[in-house]
């Protein structure tokens, strides 16, 4: 039975050790600073048992999944550890930074740059489910710098997931995660603040929060430890996106101060158009 470790037992952490476990048969073995995370984890069978970084030179696979700005000094600390045949990925969802930070790593070709567009809002080992990433996208950076056997070992891995591989170099990738991902995350933060500051009756926000709002605001739910280190090491890029994003809602206020009619329907027609890129893309 070959050994798996996963760093940090979290929602995506979590899932993986679910699925990887039922669809692979490893044994997994998890760290994490949280003690009852830990505890979490092993009582609901997420992990079969606690290790540390001294035991995991014979492990076939370990995977970092703690938050982004505390992944490369863990990779580095993993890559320190391990055998010659040992495959270390992450889950991070900034990837540039991470990269640069591994690149002079004397293990360097163990390490697969991953970041699995999958998830949740909710978070710790409870939130860890089966088949999170059946056909999600899984994008790879610096795919040519990992050891031939190494990348062939992910590549199989993420197959077993159903995920579908796409390659980038982690500069495009936070570029464009900032626009359709980081982005989205901050406006639902910032809408759940607003109806909070405006509406001080909690229950006229239960009672009248539409199906809409509810979508609109879920991501809202999401861990702040997960997400500020990601804002922070994403912060150029989310910045160029916020200040669009802005200029937009800016734009659409005047509209609507000038009842526009017009404009704003052409406004809103216009970007209608996005439901046919999400239904048409595969």
């Amino acid at each position: 039975m070959e050994k798996l470790v996963v760093i940090g037992l979290g929602l995506i952490g979590g899932s993986l050790a679910l699925d990887l476990k039922k669809r692979n048969g490893y044994k997994v073995f998890g760290i994490d600073t949280n003690a009852t995370h830990i505890k979490k984890a092993l009582s609901l069978g997420v992990i079969d048992a606690e290790t540390n970084f001294s035991e995991i030179s014979n492990a076939s696979v370990v995977i970092v999944a703690v938050p982004v700005d505390i992944i490369p000094k863990v990779i580095k600390k993993v890559l320190d550890n391990v055998s010659e045949n040992t495959l270390v990925f992450d889950v991070g969802s900034v990837k540039n930074e991470i990269c640069k930070e591994v690149s002079k790593h004397p293990n360097r070709k163990n390490y697969v740059a991953a970041h699995p567009l999958a998830g949740t809002e909710f978070s710790g080992p409870e939130a860890a489910i089966l088949n999170l990433f059946d056909e999600k996208v899984n994008i790879l950076c610096e795919t040519e710098k990992s050891d031939w056997k190494i990348l062939d070992k992910a590549l199989s891995l993420f197959k077993q997931l159903n995920m579908r591989i796409k390659m980038m170099n982690p500069v495009e990738h936070d570029r464009h995660i900032a626009y359709v991902s980081h982005l989205s995350h901050v406006s639902s933060f910032m809408l759940g603040k607003t109806v909070l500051g405006i509406e001080k009756n909690e229950q006229h926000i239960f009672d009248m929060a539409s199906t809409g709002f509810a979508s609109t605001v879920r991501l809202a739910k999401s861990s702040a430890t997960t997400w500020a280190p990601i804002f922070l090491q994403n912060k150029e890029n989310i910045i160029r996106s916020l200040d669009e994003y802005i200029k937009n809602l800016k734009e659409f206020k005047y509209l609507i101060e000038n009842n526009n009619n017009e404009a704003l329907k052409e406004i809103m027609n216009n970007t209608n158009y996005i439901k046919t890129i999400l239904n048409g893309i595969k």
